[in-house]
């Protein structure tokens, strides 16, 4: 189901729980809501849609992906940009990486590896970012 945005800057601001079996449905209303967004959003959190848990959604490479509670745990290429975001008005200046690797659940909730770079990369890190309470 399509979410509201949420803008609210101190819910933002929250670090992300895990993400649960029980929380699946979530994945699902982000996909819906980054598809209802499609024209102008990349990629969604779950605190995005009002839901404090580690799920992010992305387009990668033209196809939807889910990742329940990512970790960068291996980054190079370190670079300045500036990212816009639904949840605030404008751009804000953001460090991001060139490559990393992501450790995550998949909706099976099994354990997946996976390096990303260039854009789908920098999308990863602005969500995971999200789930770590930073404000983008």
């Amino acid at each position: 189901m399509v979410q509201d945005i949420m803008r609210d800057e101190t819910f933002l601001s929250q670090k992300a729980e895990p993400a649960t079996l029980e929380d699946l449905p979530v994945a699902q209303d982000l996909l819906d809501t980054l598809a209802a967004h499609k024209d102008g959003c990349v990629g969604m959190a779950a605190n995005m849609i009002g839901v404090c848990k580690r799920i992010i959604v992305f387009d990668n490479e033209g196809k939807y992906m889910v990742m329940l509670n990512p970790e960068i745990i291996k980054k190079s290429g370190p670079y300045e940009t500036e990212e816009g975001c639904l949840s605030f008005t404008g751009t804000r200046k953001a460090s991001r990486w060139k490559s990393i690797k992501v450790q995550y659940q998949n909706e099976k909730f099994q354990i997946r590896f996976k390096t990303f770079t260039g854009w789908t990369a920098q999308i990863i890190q602005h969500e995971i970012d999200h789930c770590e309470g930073v404000l983008i």
